[in-house]
């Protein structure tokens, strides 16, 4: 499986998401929709479509040799193709669409479309990019800070700025965050977010998560502020 997202280099984007969005009305693609928590896709299964979300947020995933599932990513309104899918893909919001269009066909337009094959290969450099960066800060840091990158990575996809701080308007539990960073248990998510909020790094309001202090955050992954 691969992800097509919004490329962006230094901040400006490369081949704007709308290209695509346009592309694929113009050629009157079918959009299906799913439901909170339904799958749209399973590990291992083949699938002869391109799924390119339009709205919601999806969560892929895959399952541990022991059971536990390993969270990969979160995407919100991006773009998503499968063939034999590596990864489960579960819709996290009440509802997601998606266009879509038979693999071998999109892949026939890809050839022919110049603007559609810088957008695939920005994809591939980004992507890489930043699977290598997610590794580098959750194996140098420690449980702490791969749980500070994470909460920073969920600042950037669903922050909504407050008067005191940063709202991350989506509800995660701490077994998805456990998930995303590699600990075995929830147990020692809540404990970092309860010395996080000892710390006046972050609150709990309403299930939902607001960082008070984005420079702590960066300090204990040792980067600069996005």
């Amino acid at each position: 499986m691969w992800l097509l997202w919004r490329a962006k280099t230094g901040g400006k984007t490369r081949v704007d998401s709308a290209f695509l969005v346009k592309f694929l009305e113009e050629r009157r693609t079918p959009i299906i929709k799913k439901k909170y928590h339904s799958y749209l896709s399973y590990r291992g299964i083949k699938e002869d479509y391109i799924y390119i979300l339009k709205e919601g947020v999806v969560k892929t995933s895959v399952i541990m040799r022991d059971g536990r599932e390993f969270n990969v990513s979160l995407l919100r309104d991006e773009v998503s193709n499968y063939t034999d899918s590596p990864f489960n893909v579960r819709v996290e919001t009440a509802e997601a669409s998606f266009y879509r269009i038979p693999r071998v066909k999109f892949w026939t337009f890809v050839k022919e479309k110049k603007d559609l094959q810088d957008y695939v290969r920005d994809y591939y450099r980004n992507k890489l990019s930043e699977s290598m960066e997610s590794q580098q800060y959750m194996m140098m840091n420690g449980k702490k800070g791969a749980v500070c990158f994470h909460l920073q990575k969920l600042c950037s996809l669903f922050g909504v700025e407050q008067d005191d701080g940063i709202l991350i308007d989506f509800n995660i539990t701490n077994e998805d965050i456990a998930g995303f960073c590699g600990i075995s248990t929830r147990n020692s998510v809540n404990r970092i977010l309860n010395e996080l909020k000892r710390e006046g790094v972050l609150d709990i309001r309403q299930q939902k998560i607001v960082i008070l202090d984005i420079e702590r955050i960066e300090e204990f992954i040792g980067r600069e502020t996005f």
